[in-house]
């Protein structure tokens, strides 16, 4: 399913979208649900509603600390919507899909009414959303190897083998005798190493903009059997010859820049999407993206060349073309497309690397609205507070985010590192120990954990 941006909607729905969160943010939650739940139903390929509503939902339901009993209750509760979702499955697979949201707003985190979610967002050809719901309740069965291999193939099913190693790693670290699950592992890892191998970088979303989804997987085959220049060539030429053959045909020309990325003819590739964007009549923010990817591919190959052969200074030349180059970038992006809060988050973060402290709070306060964004835009808001010696708006952003992020990843072990700091540096100390004894307690080779724990313990 092409998914479109919040800046490719239409107004009235993008006004409701952000009402709705709007009023999630200030704790009306039913009413903001109730109305992303509409946004869905007029636009399905909005998926950041959808990104939205579910973590809207899995935070709810997290906040009244559910068990076991609790899903057996929901499960019995919503037994007969389930059967009669199970029966459109087949012959109107996206009325079991809204069969299948109905279950979902009564309990998020079940996993019989998760399991038949992705069952009919696969019918209904929409697996990219499964993938996004279940993720989101990762964290709540992040030990449960059904689930785990549920996502995993869902993953593969995207094409993103990447993560689909990752849930295959869980599993053989909760198996480690499980020879299925070493074998899956392999299989995702040689996947993901075709997959991210210098010229695939932008198979994820080239995958997700194809129309046609036989075509997709014919044109990724042909990818894949690439062994040497000579395939490349080969390949470059048949893609020239359908795009003659079907100049309007936008699959057939992304497949040709992302060859041409491949073969290291960055100059062809952004001819090639540039004029995929006027056979299209139109500007298209993800196809601009590669765009200003492979030109900063382009620039580091001339970083590396420039080391070879011995010329550190015009390596750093290069250097600071890159960094002048995305910052500029980010300031483009923004003005054509000002409604995009991934835009909004990248230009934030250009700020922060400046020390523009206010310019960044700005972007960072808009792209908090992103729930992919969220919990970095609020963490990098908290340091532009920090730099600014307002320490408890900082803390704050903080405290935000870690009632997000229910999993201690990297992520949260920044999060709350940085709130240690600041209730160090406010004269909390042990709130700050107490904050540093949280990481400790999983990772104790993070920073310098280690010796703030161990001098804690000395003093005392």
């Amino acid at each position: 399913m092409e998914e479109l941006t919040l800046d490719q909607i239409p107004r009235k729905i993008r006004d409701l979208f952000e009402k709705a969160v709007a009023a999630i943010e200030r704790g009306n939650v039913g009413y903001g649900t109730d109305m992303l739940k509409q946004v869905i139903e007029l636009e399905p390929r909005f998926r950041q509603a959808r990104r939205t509503l579910r973590i809207a939902q899995v935070k709810a339901m997290l906040a009244t600390k559910p068990s076991a009993m609790t899903h057996q209750m929901s499960s019995l509760k919503g037994m007969f919507a389930l059967m009669g979702a199970q029966g459109k499955l087949k012959k109107n697979p996206k009325a079991a899909l809204e069969g299948a949201e109905k279950l979902l707003a009564m309990d998020p985190l079940n996993l019989s009414f998760l399991k038949f979610f992705a069952q009919a967002a696969e019918a209904a050809e929409m697996p990219e959303i499964a993938v996004e719901t279940l993720e989101i309740a990762r964290p709540y069965y992040s030990k449960d190897v059904e689930f785990l291999r549920l996502l995993a193939r869902l993953y593969i099913a995207t094409n993103q083998p990447g993560g689909a190693k990752d849930c295959y790693a869980a599993v053989a670290e909760l198996r480690p005798d499980d020879q299925l699950a070493i074998k899956n592992l392999k299989d995702a890892a040689a996947l993901d190493t075709m997959k991210t191998g210098g010229w695939n970088d932008m198979k994820s979303d080239f995958r997700a903009k194809l129309k046609d989804k036989k075509e997709s997987i014919l044109l990724e085959q042909q990818a894949k059997s690439v062994k040497g220049d000579a395939d490349v060539d080969s390949l470059i030429a048949q893609r020239l010859r359908d795009i003659q053959r079907e100049p309007q045909n936008m699959n057939f020309r992304r497949a040709l820049a992302d060859l041409y990325v491949r073969a290291e003819r960055y100059d062809d590739a952004l001819q090639a999407l540039d004029e995929a964007i006027q056979a299209a009549g139109r500007s298209d923010p993800q196809i601009e993206r590669t765009i200003s990817g492979i030109k900063v591919k382009k620039i580091d190959a001339a970083i590396v060349a420039a080391r070879e052969a011995g010329d550190e200074a015009g390596a750093a030349a290069r250097e600071q073309e890159k960094a002048t180059f995305i910052y500029e970038d980010a300031h483009t992006m923004v003005k054509r497309y000002p409604n995009d809060l991934q835009f909004r988050y990248e230009l934030g973060y250009q700020y922060y690397l400046r020390e523009n402290y206010n310019e960044a709070i700005e972007e960072f306060q808009l792209a908090q609205r992103n729930p992919q964004r969220r919990t970095l835009a609020l963490y990098y808001l908290a340091l532009c507070f920090a730099q600014k010696g307002q320490d408890d708006i900082a803390f704050e952003q903080l405290q935000k985010a870690a009632a997000e992020l229910t999993l201690m990843d990297d992520t949260k072990k920044d999060v709350v590192y940085q709130m240690g700091l600041l209730a160090e540096k406010m004269g909390r100390k042990d709130e700050a120990i107490a904050f540093f004894k949280e990481i400790y307690s999983v990772d104790i080779k993070y920073r310098d954990i280690a010796q703030r724990i161990e001098s804690a313990y000395q003093k005392k």
